[in-house]
């Protein structure tokens, strides 16, 4: 009798230990569901540069943020950017487009926008016709193209490219030249380009700032590591997945863990959805 007495008091038990640990999992899942901004400063060195605040936004996936995006366009509002960039994958190949044109339709109406293709668009085979709506939406199209701006004084060149994922990297490499090639040494010199990865031929350049996405932080973010659980492209335990890296040119290569959330069949976790406010002195 005690036995049995034992046995069941110790069922109990684990299922109350099960219960715990589901309702944890739980918690962590909608937690990490909200999106928060990151907000970095960025000192450019050797070059007369006054105050300069961009907002980079990735991986929208054509998630749902609040009735006409409104979630996500006061997240940007609050920052009250100069400029906008939009590193990729912000459509989907398996999304409707509506929520992605809906962010570039408002963003646009405010603040000069720039967008760059990213792997998703290649996949639905329409990205050709997803680059006209950001375009029709007023957002500038970089395709290996430089566009100059000067905001506050300071003048920016700001180029663009395509994902390499249908392109190949020769013609991915050639529309880098090509944008690069535009750019003056006195200038602020950005790249936005999707994959945070291709570090070896980024370091071949002297870009000030490159800003990027894909890597959805590794999708699970393993605490205290700065390491994600796996990222497309880099595999397990990914280095290039959140936040700042100096790389050995002296660029700094700036990764968004992206918005995507619907879209993407695992859950986040440790790994808030986010835009990323960026300061540049």
């Amino acid at each position: 009798m005690n036995e049995k007495k034992k046995e069941k008091k110790l069922k109990k038990k684990r299922k109350k230990h099960i219960m715990h640990m589901l309702l944890l999992f739980i918690i962590i899942s909608v937690w990490t569901w909200f999106p928060f901004t990151d907000r970095k400063v960025i000192d450019i060195p050797d070059k007369e540069v006054m105050p300069v605040k961009i907002v980079l936004i990735s991986d929208l996936h054509s998630c749902y943020y609040g009735p006409n995006q409104s979630w996500l366009i006061k997240m940007v509002d609050k920052e009250n950017p100069d400029i906008v960039l939009l590193a990729g994958d912000i459509f989907d190949d398996r999304l409707k487009d509506d929520n992605a044109v809906i962010l570039c339709e408002n963003l646009a109406e405010k603040y000069p926008c720039y967008y760059v293709t990213g792997n998703h668009e290649y996949w639905s085979d329409r990205e050709d016709e997803m680059c006209t709506k950001a375009a029709n939406a007023g957002v500038t199209v970089l395709r290996g193209d430089c566009d100059t701006i000067t905001v506050n004084g300071t003048t920016l060149d700001i180029c663009g490219v395509d994902d390499p994922d249908e392109i190949g990297l020769s013609e991915w490499k050639a529309q880098i030249d090509s944008a690069y090639d535009r750019t003056d040494d006195e200038h602020v010199k950005i790249l936005i380009s999707h994959r945070p990865e291709k570090v070896s031929i980024y370091e071949q350049y002297d870009f000030d700032i490159i800003c990027s996405g894909h890597a959805h932080a590794g999708q699970i973010k393993i605490p205290w590591m700065d390491k994600g659980v796996y990222a497309p492209d880099q595999g397990f335990m990914a280095e290039y997945i959140d936040g700042e890296y100096t790389l050995s040119s002296g660029t700094i290569l700036e990764v968004s863990r992206g918005l995507a959330r619907e879209s993407t069949p695992l859950p986040r976790y440790f790994n808030h959805p986010e835009i990323v406010s960026i300061e540049i002195h």
